[in-house]
């Protein structure tokens, strides 16, 4: 089933926040690349070095965490403008730096943004789109990851020829100004609120408003039967209300779990590692300057055209886990793969055996962004209850960020003294949670997110006749006033 261009078209606009995390993470690998930006910063450390990256992942975790607070008070729509103000403030930070100290101050508050948004865009996603579509919907945020990332790496790449000085990585960090203050107006201007999200603060007509306004794809009898249900669902789990963290676990453990899981899973395939420091692997193998970032950059086009194909042809057709299983099944025999090749030819002058070698980075990066990277994000946010989403996906981004900050931090030194021995750590990890996903992750495709529950043992509501009744007239009255005609099924 094709999306309804409405909804694509709102979902690939909500992706400039996860575009920008993309970039803004990419970009940070070819910066640190630039001999013109280590002569600029009077040659940092490789621990000074390790923080450009690190403390803007702490950013990241910062903003996760304030999702979990303040992310239902705000709502979706007003969340991502906070944090496209916020981004901005990051991004001209980082441009205009004089020093390191500015810089990673620019690293730390544009991570804290985009923290904040790639843990709220895949919401945003999920409560917007149809279970039929949803996977290709909700897979849009990690394309806008993808995507980003590409086009950070062909900025660096095509830089790199600009003349020696700071204008090689100013104008490539200064490109992303300008995409939080359009996606501010985007927000403030036509992009739809979520339904689910209203009928929980109580604004139920307005909540069927702007679901009528989404679901355009639906007859009148489907809109009316689809609304019902939703209401009574998110009406239900308002009665259980949760109090305490305690009292999650308590009451959605498997649920609150699985969600958690998948994103601390995503770092421990050391996708971050890899993306990161490639580049000081490219130079290990003794590849000169340009062609490494040359690598950089297709290492990125290959990510999002993977990410694209897949969430476009697999995500909705064959479904989550057996994506993640196969995702986590294929990283284990790669990611040995590339420890094998990385220890027979990188202080050897066999240029087909450096060949080899580097398809081991590119054989992981399709894999990665083609199974796992459309399907993570997205399935981490469907898998909750519509009163735990916000604060539980701010919880899992977290642990994704967290988890990245301690790898990444050590990563330079790990790699100085176990060399590519340091991917047998994420071997050991890629297959654990293989073990995981096949026990504890249950198949959400082609379901709404309330009929979700039942894949985890919860109560679904069953809606009667009279309310199905009830919505329908309400739907025929606002859809009149509006000048809708009802379409037959």
């Amino acid at each position: 089933m094709a999306a309804d261009s409405y909804t694509l078209g709102i979902a690939l606009f909500a992706a400039i926040g996860t575009f920008l995390f993309g970039f803004d993470t990419g970009i940070a690998t070819t910066t640190i690349a630039h001999q013109s930006f280590l002569d600029y910063m009077h040659n940092p450390t490789k621990a000074i070095t390790g923080a450009v990256v690190a403390v803007y992942i702490a950013g990241e975790a910062g903003g996760a965490i304030l999702q979990t607070l303040i992310g239902d008070q705000l709502g979706r729509i007003r969340f991502m403008q906070l944090m496209c103000v916020i981004v901005t403030i990051g991004t001209v930070i980082q441009t205009a730096s004089i020093n390191m100290g500015m810089f990673l101050a620019g690293r730390v508050l544009a991570g804290f943004a985009v923290g904040g948004l790639v843990s709220t865009v895949p919401i945003y996603l999920s409560e917007i789109s149809a279970p039929q579509t949803r996977g290709m919907i909700g897979g849009i945020s990690g394309c806008g990851i993808s995507f980003g990332t590409m086009m950070s790496n062909w900025v660096g790449f095509a830089c790199s020829y600009a003349p020696y000085g700071p204008q090689q990585w100013r104008l490539p960090l200064g490109i992303q100004i300008p995409w939080g203050i359009i996606m501010f107006v985007g927000l403030a201007t036509f992009m739809p609120n979520s339904p689910r999200q209203l009928i929980r603060q109580g604004k139920v007509e307005l909540a069927r408003s702007q679901f009528a306004r989404i679901r355009r794809d639906l007859s009148l009898h489907e809109l009316n039967e689809e609304f019902a249900l939703m209401h009574a669902q998110i009406e239900y789990e308002m009665e259980r209300e949760i109090t305490s963290y305690l009292e999650v676990f308590r009451l959605y453990r498997h649920r609150a779990l699985v969600s958690i899981a998948v994103q601390t899973m995503t770092s421990l395939t050391g996708v971050n590692v890899i993306q990161y420091f490639q580049t000081i692997n490219y130079k290990s193998l003794g590849i000169e300057a340009h062609m490494i970032l040359a690598l950089a950059a297709i290492y990125g086009t290959c990510a999002f055209v993977s990410n694209a194909i897949t969430t476009r042809y697999l995500t909705d057709q064959w479904g989550r886990r057996k994506m993640i299983l196969w995702g986590l099944g294929g990283i284990v025999v790669i990611e040995i793969y590339a420890a094998v090749m990385q220890r027979e030819f990188q202080d050897t002058n066999n240029r087909l055996g450096k060949g080899f070698a580097i398809l081991g980075i590119y054989l992981f990066v399709v894999w990665y962004y083609g199974l796992l990277n459309s399907t993570t994000w997205l399935y981490g946010s469907e898998v909750l209850p519509m009163a735990l989403r916000s604060k539980i996906m701010g919880c899992a981004a977290a642990s994704h960020f967290i988890v990245n900050v301690a790898i990444t931090e050590a990563a330079p030194t790990a790699q100085a003294k176990l060399r590519e021995n340091y991917y047998y750590v994420f071997v050991g990890c890629s297959f654990f949670f293989f073990i995981v996903a096949y026990f504890y992750f249950p198949e959400t495709r082609l379901k709404s997110l309330e009929e979700i529950a039942a894949a985890f043992g919860d109560e679904v509501v069953l809606v009667d006749e009279h309310t199905v009744e009830a919505e329908h007239q309400k739907m025929v009255d606002e859809r009149r006033e509006e000048g809708f005609v009802e379409r037959t099924p």
